[in-house]
């Protein structure tokens, strides 16, 4: 009888974790110092979203000895017309995982989609199983199938476009399932009450990955507990980001949609319209419907560990928000653009946050686009200027800079330092992947669940209000609504695909 070369999900369950350990450094606490990790102990993931951070993401999962990747899921099969921020780096990810050099030599362009995330995962597990082949990933076009017909499956991690996200998390949440997601967790607010609803509900456990251990953050809440700064008043940050265009109007021009591509599904929740190249792929996150602007990119790296660890724990109660304008011709005539489909080149938002617990009334002002504040006179007369991307919090009676996410704050002047004790060190603890992986096989909440990221992502969609309704708009978070202007309330929601309601 001839030997198979295959082998099936769960008998590969049992023995991966073992052969995995010579391809990766495995955490000590899963080691145990046996080096194995038992079948009823791995999580079976489901990975929805096969794009350039996709496939980058899943190369330390398929190396873990807790995962098990089982399905890919992506409405696009496969193609070469990804953007990214470099040319080879999915490619040398691939290479690197699968000990392959020539790994992609063929390739034109940047890939992705659901046959290359399925081809990654198949072949890096014939790899540490040293098989020449495996077919124990399953491949899908629509995540309502996978999670319908995957009935062994544990968890999902959202690697989609933002307009994605909550409509898959909760889908996934009332099948079981838990969930992990890159931000936002919704871009919208009424999304995000229905995705929080969702986790109490089904008890099943969450991690937002903008989480992070962010040690100066602890630094920064001493100084202000010392009081080097007085009572704080501002707390500013900013991005250099956007770094993907922002158009300023829908395109006008018909495109056919690319073979193996399902539009239909790619919109989800959002009304139909023609398909474009400018919506899709990493330049999504400049629509409002599709994406959260720079700061639901960014801002939740920053804010969210920030919130955690000051104790920041209900939203901005109004924000106030100013965009770039832009402007065009027509028969040659300078005309405006009104602009109420992407977010505008670089803004500024300025949110106002009530007193809670140790804090007292303060504002949060947001800078994207090359905005940033006005260089402090302290730094000034030390012949500095502040850095492209940065943190700085002000009280009346003092400063304290830091970098974007809380790196290395420093009082200002800098003379100031010597008379500050810093914290003790706090143990490291886990990290990265390891979080939230520790949490789903116990089955508690991580540090990053979205029980936590209420405050964070309602004051990030509330800017993204501000901007579209064109005024200061003052936000009840307890009733989810607009309170001074009732038109705005429009942009809590959106017009939702049939089928696709939430």
């Amino acid at each position: 009888m001839k030997k198979t070369t295959k082998i099936k999900r769960r008998e590969f369950l049992g023995s991966a974790a073992a052969a995995s350990v010579a391809f990766t450094v495995v955490p000590r606490y899963v080691l145990g110092g046996q080096g194995y990790v038992a079948p009823s102990d791995k999580l079976t993931l489901g990975y929805i979203g096969c794009g350039t951070q996709g496939i980058r993401e899943m190369a330390p999962l398929l190396a873990h000895p807790s995962i098990q990747i089982v399905a890919v899921c992506d409405p696009n099969k496969f193609s070469t017309n990804y953007i990214d921020w470099s040319m080879n780096s999915v490619r040398d990810t691939i290479r690197k995982a699968l000990e392959e050099p020539s790994w992609g030599e063929n390739i034109k362009g940047i890939p992705g989609g659901r046959d290359l995330g399925q081809e990654f995962v198949q072949k890096y597990y014939a790899k540490i199983k040293k098989l020449p082949s495996y077919k124990g990933c399953s491949s899908y076009s629509d995540f309502r199938e996978l999670l319908e017909k995957e009935k062994d499956l544990n968890a999902i991690k959202i690697m989609t476009p933002d307009h994605l996200h909550a409509c898959i998390a909760v889908a996934a949440m009332k099948k079981g399932k838990h969930v992990v997601t890159h931000k936002p967790i919704a871009n919208r607010m009424h999304e995000w009450k229905v995705t929080y609803d969702m986790v109490r509900k089904s008890g099943v456990s969450t991690h937002l990955l903008a989480w992070s251990r962010r040690p100066g953050y602890n630094v920064v809440k001493k100084m202000i507990a010392d009081g080097f700064i007085g009572t704080l008043k501002e707390i500013h940050n900013w991005s250099n980001r956007p770094v993907w265009p922002q158009w300023q109007e829908n395109p006008k021009e018909s495109v056919p949609i690319p073979e193996g591509f399902d539009w239909q599904l790619w919109l989800g929740p959002v009304p139909d319209r023609p398909y474009h190249p400018n919506y899709t792929h990493a330049v999504f996150r400049g629509w409002y419907d599709f994406g959260g602007g720079s700061i639901a990119d960014m801002g939740h790296y920053s804010l969210f560990p920030l919130f955690l660890t000051l104790g920041i724990n209900s939203p901005a109660v109004s924000a106030e928000a100013y965009g770039t304008t832009t402007c065009g011709f027509r028969e040659n005539v300078a005309v405006s653009i009104r602009n109420d489909v992407a977010f505008p080149l670089s803004c500024i938002v300025r949110f106002k946050f009530n007193a809670q617990g140790n804090l007292p009334p303060f504002e949060l002002i947001w800078y994207d686009g090359g905005m940033k504040p006005l260089t402090p006179e302290e730094l000034l007369a030390e012949g500095k200027s502040l850095p492209a991307e940065g943190m700085m919090f002000v009280g009346d009676k003092g400063k304290i800079l830091a970098g974007f996410r809380g790196e290395n704050p420093t009082l200002i002047p800098s003379s100031r330092m010597k008379d500050f004790v810093p914290p003790p060190e706090e143990p490291e603890g886990l990290s990265g992947n390891d979080v939230w992986i520790d949490a789903f096989l116990k089955g508690t909440q991580s540090p990053g669940s979205f029980i936590y990221a209420g405050p964070v992502t309602e004051t990030i969609n509330l800017g993204a209000v501000a901007l579209r309704a064109r005024k200061r708009v003052e936000y009840d978070s307890v009733n989810m609504r607009i309170t001074n202007d009732e038109e705005a309330n429009k942009f809590l929601t959106r017009e939702y695909r049939k089928g696709w309601e939430m």
